[in-house]
């Protein structure tokens, strides 16, 4: 018994031996189909796959451990993986753990029974606006779409796809946007525009494209896309970037969007603008981001807004240029904007980290006038380095002037305190 024991314990230990993982990670550019999706899609064939960046890990590991003697035997396995779960498995367990809804018949038979015998697409709207259940509204647009004599028009098509991408049923709302696509002579820009948000807020991408093609090569002229269509795009886009590596891949996509809305002779607007100078601020590219800037009232007859420059400052200062933020800084407060928490924190923290004290702590206060909060990076970050320039008295009085004022609760005190005390 005590060799068996032994033995056990023995290949314990040796099961960090055992454990083998392997990893495999593809990329695929998004850039690349997704740029020739918008600018040879809209008139050829549309790829299967668009602008995805995948990035699957797998790892399999199983460890088997026996051991056995005359009298007894022990056997212990072990089997897990921490790959990343397909979208067929996260889509099996969302359908698991959230069962498709039945239908309410007596709610459904209760809004049939207000509708005239021979209602119209107008009637048929109004019970649909009235009706909270999203469900019942798709079956009561199916029922009447199977009435004789009746046919579906822009406000009934309209609600319905309202209805439905409000309740995030994207299955049955891409129903009923298939039955607007047949019907040639139906549709207008407000429905597409709602088809367009939609998909886009669903994550649906490559659907998105393809009724933007739609809308662009269509003989329907009331459903060709202004500058409204592009707004939608735009934000779809700079939403998809979470670091800068795919922000700039997107970045060139609204890049060459931006070129094609020129193109065919739509007029820029601020909103626009703003999203250039957003996405190249973003992808770190600042330089080009101010140059649209410089552009906006010389070429496009656009000024820039508070948002104009609270992105610029943002990302001047990400880059330690804080002279430059200054400028755009006061000539931003001498139009009268007030910059948001985000450009008054990262300017104060370039200040800090720049070496310039002094600014930095008058700019905070200057922030706290203002009524911006300030948040808990920029006061380790100023604190951090007060100490560091070997002034920690000054520190310790930032400190209590926080506190006195209420700026700071005991918990954040308290954390700052010790941001002083490993320095001392």
């Amino acid at each position: 018994m005590a060799a068996t024991r032994s033995s056990f314990r023995s290949s314990i230990f040796r099961i960090g031996s055992l454990i083998s993982p392997e990893a495999r990670i593809s990329f695929t550019n998004p850039t690349s189909t997704f740029s020739s999706l918008l600018q040879t899609g809209i008139e050829g064939s549309t790829p299967r796959n668009f602008h995805s960046l995948i990035a699957s890990t797998g790892f399999g590991r199983s460890t088997r451990i026996s051991s056995q003697s005359s009298h007894d035997s022990v056997s212990v396995s072990m089997s897990y993986s921490t790959s990343v779960p397909t979208r067929s498995l996260r889509r099996r367990i969302s359908k698991r753990n959230n069962p498709k809804p039945v239908l309410n018949e007596s709610k459904f038979q209760e809004t049939i029974s207000t509708l005239p015998p021979r209602f119209t697409p107008e009637d048929l709207a109004d019970a649909i606006t009235l009706q909270e259940d999203p469900l019942v509204c798709f079956h009561l647009f199916n029922w009447a779409s199977q009435q004789p004599r009746f046919n579906h028009e822009n406000c009934t098509y309209h609600i319905a796809i309202r209805k439905l991408g409000a309740a995030k049923m994207y299955k049955e709302m891409d129903d009923v946007v298939n039955q607007v696509l047949s019907v040639r002579h139906v549709g207008s820009e407000n429905l597409y525009n709602s088809i367009l948000y939609y998909f886009t807020k669903a994550g649906k991408l490559i659907r998105a494209v393809n009724i933007f093609r739609h809308m662009t090569t269509s003989k329907n002229l009331e459903i060709r896309p202004t500058i409204r269509a592009y707004h939608i795009l735009f934000k779809a886009l700079l939403g998809q970037g979470n670091n800068s590596y795919t922000s700039h891949m997107y970045m060139e996509t609204i890049r060459s969007l931006f070129r094609q809305m020129v193109d065919n002779g739509i007029e820029p607007d601020v909103f626009a603008l703003n999203c250039l100078v957003k996405g190249y601020v973003l992808s770190l590219h600042v330089n080009d981001a101010l140059r649209i800037f410089h552009q906006m009232s010389v070429v496009y007859n656009c000024q820039p807004n508070s948002f104009t420059y609270d992105y610029l400052i943002h990302g001047l200062c990400a880059q330690g240029r804080t002279i430059n933020a200054r400028e755009l800084l006061d000539e931003m407060k001498g139009k009268g904007f007030v910059p948001n928490g985000k450009s008054y924190n990262s300017f104060v923290n370039a200040l800090a980290l720049g070496g310039e004290i002094d600014d930095a702590v008058k700019c905070l206060w200057e922030m706290v006038e203002s009524g911006r909060v300030v948040d808990m990076i920029t006061y380790r970050t100023l604190v951090a380095e007060i100490c560091r320039n070997g002034k920690n008295d000054e520190a310790k009085r930032l400190l209590d002037m926080l506190r006195e004022k209420r700026l700071v609760d005991r918990d954040s005190y308290g954390k700052l305190l010790n941001v002083l005390h490993k320095d001392l």
